[in-house]
């Protein structure tokens, strides 16, 4: 299988490649802004892509959107191909597939709650270590009570379920306090203030369209607008370290094979690591460490090496350094630690090297036969086939119209989840608070003596009348039982003792 050619020596002439089969085993690009770092990365994905390895990346200025494109072809772009000795180059568009998070200049690009899972939602919503373990015992409810979380909608539903039942739920899965839900739903509303509720919810993105090719064996490169997704840190790099995540714990063991499955590349790669708790640093480290055994290279570019930290970047086997302007005590360190992690090549001094760079070279050090790395070289480095500029409104209009995915998730979906079973639910037991209870025979012999009492009432007045009417009548009927008494006791006396007739 041929190689990518990145370049050309610069002082030796000598071809600079990287090989199909180390191209999981991950890479840098680094450098200063306008040194060339964006054509490095299309270049990459071009020489992926006509290898069928499809690639996923971020375009975080809307500039990389050119490689679905075909360059120019202009003089200085030939020229700079034939110096390289670059042999049939021409002008050629790439397959792409537009995503965008906000689905404006792509198609949608969704997961559910379930899948995000607390502890990225929690970076994202930027809670406290007491609110993400609030967040993490609404995760655990919803499971243990079969509620879908497939939007914020549902998610905020749950909130409310928890602060209804405080009490009970603090004794069985811990402490929750009124303070950090509400602090959660603050979050969460912020969250839907930038527009970040678009991205939860279904058709969630499937592993397999970022995994394409097309009929003619070629890797389709899936493009990510993040041109606004940027101004929203955490998002953009939570969002991002999902989808490496995901990658990781479905895809299949593989081993090392010929060329990757996938290459997956993270753009402005500092976001991924700033103010991340060790925890999370943790987790990107085993990932990146792992994931090369699922046939996926990752490649991160950033301004400086040391945005990466050391147990990440140790990762890294392909190397391309940009220029790096030592101004500032920071850039001195830069420039250090750069060439401190290059394989040395006694012809070359890399620290001078490196602020010496002109637009469009870099220093390369990639892994070479048993995986040994290459000495540094100072190369030119390959011009893409494709634009190297931003598409048209209209070009990107014209490729997304022609994609085999757009009517697979141009069009969201809502199904029934947490909070429309939640209102369901409570709908049910208001209907059943206004309904009568269910009567009983004892009810209803009840009833009849209140029937018999009501006609009582009806007659004789209420039961404090009825009593003074009955106590009326027993004084009546005892004044006329003893008068009627005496009358019978003298009629019989007189009788025996023959009385007056």
């Amino acid at each position: 299988m041929d190689p990518i050619l990145l370049g050309k020596g610069v002082t030796d002439d000598i071809p600079v490649h990287l090989l199909p089969k180390f191209g999981n085993r991950h890479g840098l690009v680094a450098g200063a802004t306008g040194t060339g770092k964006t054509v490095t990365l299309m270049t990459l994905a071009e020489g992926f892509s006509r290898l069928g390895v499809p690639v996923f990346m971020a375009d975080v200025k809307g500039d990389v959107s050119g490689v679905a494109v075909a360059g120019d072809g202009n003089e200085k772009v030939l020229q700079r191909a034939r110096d390289i000795g670059i042999d049939g180059y021409a002008p050629g568009a790439n397959p792409v597939i537009f995503w965008d998070m906000y689905g404006k200049l792509g198609h949608p690009v969704r997961t559910t709650v379930s899948e995000m899972g607390p502890t990225l939602l929690g970076r994202i919503l930027e809670l406290n270590d007491t609110q993400s373990g609030v967040l993490d015992i609404v995760f655990k409810l919803a499971d243990d009570r079969g509620l879908l979380l497939l939007d914020l909608a549902d998610l905020r539903a749950l909130l409310n379920l928890v602060a209804a039942e405080r009490k009970d739920i603090s004794t069985e899965y811990g402490l929750v306090s009124t303070q950090s839900v509400g602090a959660i739903q603050r979050a969460l509303l912020r969250l839907e203030q930038e527009g970040g509720e678009n991205f939860f919810g279904e058709p969630a993105l499937e592993l397999n369209d970022l995994m394409r090719t097309t009929p003619d064996g070629r890797g389709v490169i899936g493009l990510l607008a993040a041109d606004q997704l940027i101004l929203k840190p955490r998002l953009y790099s939570s969002f991002l370290l999902w989808l490496l995540s995901e990658l990781f714990e479905n895809l299949p063991e593989v081993g090392d094979l010929d060329k990757p499955k996938l290459v997956f590349v993270f753009d402005e790669a500092h976001l991924l690591f700033d103010d991340a708790p060790a925890a999370l640093q943790q987790r990107i480290e085993q990932v990146v460490r792992l994931v090369r055994s699922k046939g996926v290279g990752v490649y991160f570019c950033s301004q400086f090496p040391d945005d990466v930290p050391d147990n990440v970047l140790g990762q890294l086997g392909n190397r391309v350094q940009h220029a790096l302007r030592a101004y500032t005590p920071r850039d001195q360190k830069a420039v250090k630690t750069a060439a401190e992690t290059f394989v040395p090549n006694p012809k070359l001094d890399v620290a001078a090297a490196i602020s010496k760079l002109g637009t469009g070279e870099a220093l390369v050090s990639t892994l070479q036969d048993k995986g040994v790395p290459s000495p540094v070289q100072q190369t030119m480095i390959s011009p893409p086939r494709c634009r190297m500029g931003a598409a048209t409104t209209a070009e990107r209009d014209q490729v997304r119209a022609g994609s085999p995915v757009g009517g697979k998730y141009d069009t969201a979906v809502d199904r029934e989840s947490a909070a429309e079973m939640l209102t369901k639910k409570a709908e049910t037991a208001a209907v059943n608070a206004r309904a009568p209870p269910a009567r009983s025979r004892e009810q209803d012999d009840a009833d009849e003596g209140g029937f018999s009492q009501a006609i009582k009432d009806a007659v004789f007045g209420t039961k404090r009348r009825q009593g003074m009417l009955e106590t009326m009548a027993k004084q009546t009927s005892r004044t006329v039982g003893s008068k009627l008494g005496n009358q019978i006791v003298r009629g019989i006396l007189g009788g025996i003792f023959g009385g007056k007739r």
